[in-house]
């Protein structure tokens, strides 16, 4: 299909409504009016025969080809702007989007940047945190680093490491834990991820078993209220090895659970940048 008779505008259009879902934002960042952004979308639909977008009562949501379309040209076009910057003499820098859940961040990542910034000063990192809930795409994330299983629709993910999860206490409150048994007695301190006391009692052999406590959103949290003897926390073991030897979290028992482990994703339709790969390499290599 010649797309050589398409506008700049007309793609540009598209994106920014496909990334907003709104046509009205889409306009308000172009800074032109909302009619002017749907008639271009008109004008795409129209070109390729196909309905990019369709209106529910939630709102605008992309149609299949609107989803298959969508990343590609948010793509193409982030392409032409580094190009640009490149060839305008304004630097040869790359972005480098990366979303990462807070405990990783906090642990793994910002210890071990600056060895990456140095090794690759052309590549800008923008950082942004979550508790886990990312979604590639709306974000405009190139990469972003999470916990679970490694099974996410459309998404590539690669292996980082395994998370083997063991309870965590104030060494004032471990000094009254004798058996696995007694935790059910004591605050337990909650993640999103319901099942993780349960599996973790399981792999103990405790049975009936059920935790009481705060529930938290992330892990860096639930471990700080831990150290200030607020409860146990359930806690992913590699990712707290300082707290433990400065003696701020105890481990009471060598029992552990395996409720996943930490993975770099990307979408599968994305294609890799040279910032993206650089990082990837660089990030197996030193977790």
């Amino acid at each position: 299909m010649d797309i050589r008779s398409l506008s700049l505008n007309t793609l540009r259009a598209f994106e920014a409504s496909a990334r907003h879902l709104n046509f009205t934002r889409a306009a308000d960042e172009l800074c032109v009016t909302q009619a002017a952004v749907s008639q271009q979308v008109k004008t795409l639909e129209a070109h390729i025969g196909k309905a990019l977008f369709r209106r529910t009562t939630r709102g605008l949501v992309l149609s299949d080809e609107g989803a298959l379309l969508a990343p590609v040209v948010g793509d193409a076009l982030a392409r032409m702007g580094d190009a640009l910057t490149v060839v305008s003499g304004e630097g040869a820098r790359e972005v480098l989007t990366l979303g990462a859940v807070g405990t990783f961040a906090l642990s793994i990542l910002l210890p071990r940047l600056p060895e990456f910034q140095a090794l690759h000063p052309g590549v800008d990192v923008r950082l942004l945190t979550n508790n886990n809930a990312v979604d590639l795409w709306t974000e405009s994330l190139d990469l972003a680093i999470r916990f679970g299983d490694g099974a996410w629709h459309g998404v590539h993910a690669q292996p980082l490491m395994r998370a083997p999860m063991a309870p965590m206490c104030s060494p004032a409150l471990a000094d009254g834990i004798r058996t696995p048994a007694d935790l059910a007695r004591l605050p337990l301190l909650r993640s999103y991820r319901a099942r993780d006391w349960p599996a973790w009692f399981d792999a103990a052999g405790i049975k009936g078993a059920t935790a009481q406590g705060p529930v938290f959103d992330a892990s860096h949290l639930m471990a700080l209220a831990a150290m200030r003897g607020l409860g146990v926390a359930l806690l992913p073991v590699p990712l707290f090895d300082r707290e433990q030897a400065a003696g701020q979290l105890v481990a009471p028992f060598d029992i552990t659970v395996d409720r996943g482990g930490y993975w770099l994703t990307r979408l599968s339709s994305r294609p890799v940048s040279p910032a993206m790969a650089v990082f990837s390499q660089w990030l197996a290599e030193v977790v």
